[in-house]
């Protein structure tokens, strides 16, 4: 029905617009028949008259591109908000969805949920799915860990967790030594075992030399008398 309406309203704009430009040019070749009967003198009466004439169809042709202006303004406006505004609304709720479908397709997401429910072996799982997605994102691993040091106060386990996520990936330099500083603090703070946290900044002194790491490995081996 509504297609219909606006066949009607487009045809009826365009036969408007048809028959404004056809009088435009009749419009301009009565100015010519004017000027010519001009220059003949031979009837200045009959001149004025289409001088009048030629004025007054001048005036409607200004009002009626006006009103033709404002029609196929209308009509396009019409359309633009029933059809067009509601298709960029459509692709653009789509997008904002498909993106949120995106969101709850990251591993980490399910990881967080169940940490937040306060369960630590399903969140624990759900990290390790998540390290295996994306084994060089470090994240996983220390939130495990974090989970079996907070939650389970289990030291030993966090300690095997950052022990095999180092052994087992090629790390970048950033990566591999915040996880080797987590590791060295667990054995220090959690498991008062010193000795093993040293060994352990001095892998980073011998891995990275002349980097910020090594630098901070040196003054936690100071710190701890160890130097």
């Amino acid at each position: 029905m509504k297609s219909g309406l606006y066949v009607v309203m487009a045809i009826a704009v365009a036969f408007s617009w048809f028959k404004f430009i056809a009088a435009e040019k009749q419009l301009e070749v009565d100015k010519k028949a004017q000027i010519e009967l001009r220059n003949s003198g031979e009837d200045e009466e009959l001149a004025i008259k289409m001088d009048n004439e030629i004025k007054s169809r001048e005036g409607q042709k200004t009002f009626t591109g006006i009103l033709l202006t404002f029609l196929t303004a209308g009509l396009v406006g019409i359309v633009f908000v029933i059809h067009v505004l509601p298709a960029i609304a459509h692709r653009v709720t789509h997008a904002v969805y498909d993106s949120a479908e995106m969101v709850e397709k990251d591993p980490m997401h399910d990881a967080r949920a169940k940490v937040a429910q306060g369960d630590w072996d399903g969140a624990i799982e759900a990290f390790r799915a998540a390290a295996a997605a994306d084994p060089l994102n470090r994240l996983p691993y220390v939130e495990i860990a974090k989970i079996q040091l907070d939650q389970l106060e289990d030291a030993p386990a966090a300690v095997h967790t950052l022990r095999q996520a180092i052994e087992g990936q090629e790390w970048q330099e950033n990566d591999a030594a915040y996880l080797m500083f987590r590791l060295a603090e667990i054995y220090d703070s959690k498991m008062d075992d010193r000795m093993s946290a040293g060994t352990i900044m001095q892998q980073v002194i011998d891995q990275f030399p002349e980097s910020r790491h090594s630098a901070n490995a040196r003054h936690k081996l100071r710190e701890w008398g160890l130097a």
